[in-house]
């Protein structure tokens, strides 16, 4: 293919369409996303592709940037369009004055859309409900750019690949990447230099008239991360019924999209080959189709399936995300956890590799199928470890999902990564020797802050001041707490050393924090968001708190002054809680980490106060999540902006989060678990129901939890009294509720 031929700004090029402003990152709050990983689409309301991050993707890569439908001389009315699921839309327009003999209606288009793995499909039906007899010209126009994820993030102007005349239709092709588009029946004319398609349509009065447009994506040498099985779901699928349905609502469509959210790892022991993911094979060599020397093998042969991060920027692996939303899923079953973790123990490092920033045990934070390159001076590698969090987050899902009842087998097949992790917090992890985990980006050109909050201007002090690394986060010593004491249980729990120790390493870690990390304002103590290069406290207040309750790493009397301060409107603004205070120079309600919302972190921090012993403050914060659910058609993003409730009953959108999005998801299962106060401890026997701030959602039922491989089902009636179907050999401890 001659690449010289002369293209087109595919980014302005589409009639009516939005358009982004050069090197800014295109807007998302608008968009239908339709999604089936590792393929998805994105359209206006209207249906229309074409303009900013719109088009069909599959694996990082835009296959289609342009599919519009128009009626030649006629106006097309958008009158609706919604999804219907996950991966399904519909959208239908009237097409104006044709036909017409009153102000009704006559002709219309309905467009529906559904996305599978490699493959777009949109059924276009236009049916004459009036009395005349019609005839028009129908335009189908396509066109791409083929560019990676990172350039349409980037908003740079991208141009047209050119398109060729194939079977019937379009093909585009470059880099090993192909796309074709057909139409069935073949169109009446095909141009392939304009991309377009055209149809002659004649109506009689009562009559439709249809066509199917399917477009077929892939990579010459495969998905990186494939598509697990439609029948494979690794969880239960939960059903809620309560008073509150905006919960009900919530929960059904969070489950919709965490479906559809699912990947396979090819990369395990007999697994089929893939591209180059950065994993080394027993050769030693990296490349296409490359298998790790040594790691954990799914049972039965069986792939194992991971949650890809959230669509459009993120549709990957990555650590922490699939970490902290397989734990939140853990009310649903262990499989999606022994899944991630050993999806990320074959890539745990395993030496010290300064451009990659991989070091031994540490879990990665993200894989992509080629460098990523974002400007001179920020690219990231295709296997990147720069989080200082995940490694922490790796050993307590772990933790945990042995509590919840993951198999003996399974945990001891996974206790020497464990042991890795655990050393990487000892030995690299607090690269200072001051006993705090903390980061610093050596490469100077990955991630500034490596923590979930991993924005370059996420860290600051209460004037606004930029705090410098190496950092260390208030969280993720929380995080690395409960860790060693969770490894600790582990290792004696299985009869290997080292429990002891690693409890000790825990106490000392509270003190430092005790000592270090507490400050004062005018309401009293809290501890600073981190401790900068110099050990100096970063005094800012911010949602940070929630993460630290429930670990182990505070007393009560310490959970108390951050459940009063989470409490506090600059942080709780009614649709959950802010991630820096209101009060704060430097707040920002559309800033990433500096003042806008994130439903897994309101989600986290309503656990832990639940945990804690303090409903009373976790209930407002989950209300605050249901509203704003309701204000996103039950799809809540990544993030949205920090207003508050104050500001409006609608929460105002973030305009280029990821919707769906992983953990956002997810989030809707561990407020659910909070409302019931779920706990298991399968080893020891023994499941815990309190729920302590039911009263808002009762009477409720939820079926489609499980424990210990085996279905759970709790019902709470109107007047608090908690009805619990558990298997056979647990215990059901039950705590009071309030009537």
């Amino acid at each position: 293919m001659d690449t010289t031929v002369k293209t087109h700004d595919i980014t302005n090029s589409v009639a009516g369409a939005g358009t982004t402003a050069e090197g800014l990152q295109p807007f998302l709050h608008e968009a239908c996303v339709t999604l089936y990983a590792p393929s998805f689409a994105i359209s206006h309301a209207d249906g229309q592709i074409g303009g900013g991050a719109d088009g069909f993707y599959h694996g990082d890569r835009r296959a289609l940037a342009r599919l519009t439908v128009e009626a030649e001389g006629i106006a097309l009315a958008p009158v609706v369009g919604a999804l219907q699921g996950a991966d399904r839309a519909a959208f239908r327009a009237v097409l104006r004055g044709l036909g017409e003999v009153t102000p009704d209606p006559a002709v219309t288009l309905h467009r529906r859309r559904s996305v599978a793995p490699g493959r777009l499909e949109e059924t276009l039906e236009v049916t004459n409900a009036g009395v005349r007899h019609v005839r028009f010209r129908l335009h189908v126009t396509a066109a791409t750019d083929l560019a990676l994820m990172e350039g349409v993030k980037s908003g740079h102007r991208l141009t047209a690949a050119p398109a060729t005349a194939a079977d019937g239709g379009l093909r585009w092709s470059t880099d090993a990447f192909d796309v074709a588009l057909v139409s069935t029946p073949e169109p009446d004319a095909l141009d392939a230099p304009a991309g377009r398609f055209t149809y002659d349509i004649e109506l009689a009065p009562g009559t439709s008239w249809s066509a199917e447009l399917r477009c077929a994506a892939a990579h010459e040498d495969g998905d990186q991360f494939p598509a697990p099985p439609a029948d494979s779901v690794p969880w239960r699928t939960p059903v809620l019924r309560s008073a509150d349905r905006r919960f009900d609502h919530w929960l059904s469509q969070s489950a919709a999209d965490l479906d559809r959210l699912r990947l396979t790892d090819h990369a395990g022991p007999g697994g089929p080959a893939g591209p180059d993911d950065g994993v080394t094979g027993p050769d030693g060599v990296t490349g296409s189709g490359a298998r790790p020397a040594v790691g954990p093998a799914a049972p039965e042969g069986r792939a194992d399936q991971f949650l890809a991060a959230g669509a459009p920027w993120f549709l990957t692996l990555f650590g922490r995300d699939s970490l902290w939303a397989a734990r939140m899923l853990l009310p649903l079953g262990t499989d999606l956890a022994a899944g991630t973790l050993r999806t990320l123990a074959r890539r745990q490092g395993t030496a010290v590799d300064p451009a990659t920033e991989e070091q031994p045990g540490k879990i990665l934070h993200e894989v992509r199928r080629a460098t990523q390159t974002f400007d001179e001076s920020f690219s990231l590698p295709p296997v990147y470890y720069g989080t200082v969090d995940a490694t922490p987050l790796w050993i307590t899902l772990l933790h945990d999902a042995w509590r919840w009842g993951l198999a003996p087998e399974q945990v001891e097949q996974l206790l020497p990564h464990a042991e890795s992790a655990l050393a990487w917090m000892r030995d690299h992890g607090d690269a200072g020797g001051d006993g705090f985990l903390k980061y610093i980006d050596r490469t100077g050109r990955g991630l500034a802050n490596q923590g979930w909050k991993d924005s370059g201007d996420s860290i600051r002090y209460r004037d606004g001041r930029l705090a410098a690394s190496p950092i260390a986060l208030c969280e993720v010593q929380a995080y690395a707490y409960e860790a060693a004491r969770g490894g600790a249980a582990l290792l004696r729990a299985f009869g290997r050393p080292g429990a002891d120790a690693w409890e000790e390493w825990a106490e000392r870690l509270a003190e430092r924090f005790r000592r270090h990390f507490w400050v004062e304002d005018e309401r009293g103590p809290y501890p600073a968001v981190a401790l900068d290069r110099d050990g100096r406290p970063v005094d800012s207040v911010t949602s940070g708190f929630g993460h630290l309750l429930g670990t182990g790493l505070l007393d009560h009397e310490e959970s108390a002054l951050l459940a009063a301060r989470l409490s506090g409107s600059d942080l709780d603004s009614g649709h959950g809680l802010r991630t820096l205070s209101s009060d704060a120079a430097g707040f920002n309600p559309y800033g990433y980490h500096i003042g806008s919302i994130w439903p897994h972190d309101t989600a986290i921090a309503v656990h832990g106060l639940a945990r804690a012993g303090f409903p009373d403050a976790a209930a407002p914060l989950a209300a605050g999540l249901l509203t704003a659910s309701a204000g996103f058609d039950a799809r809540l993003p990544e993030l949205f902006a920090g207003h508050g409730a104050a500001a409006g009953a609608r929460p105002s959108p973030y305009p280029a989060s990821c919707r769906p999005q992983a953990w956002a998801a997810a989030s809707s299962v561990m407020v659910l678990s909070s409302v019931l106060g779920l706990d298991a401890d399968v080893p020891g026997g023994r499941l815990t129901v309190a729920p302590a701030f039911a009263e808002e959602y009762r009477p409720l039922t939820v079926t489609g939890l499980e424990v210990g491989g085996r279905p759970l089902g709790i019902a709470v009636d109107a007047d608090g009294t908690a009805r619990v179907d558990a298997p056979e050999g647990l215990v059901v401890e039950r705590a009071s509720v309030r009537k």
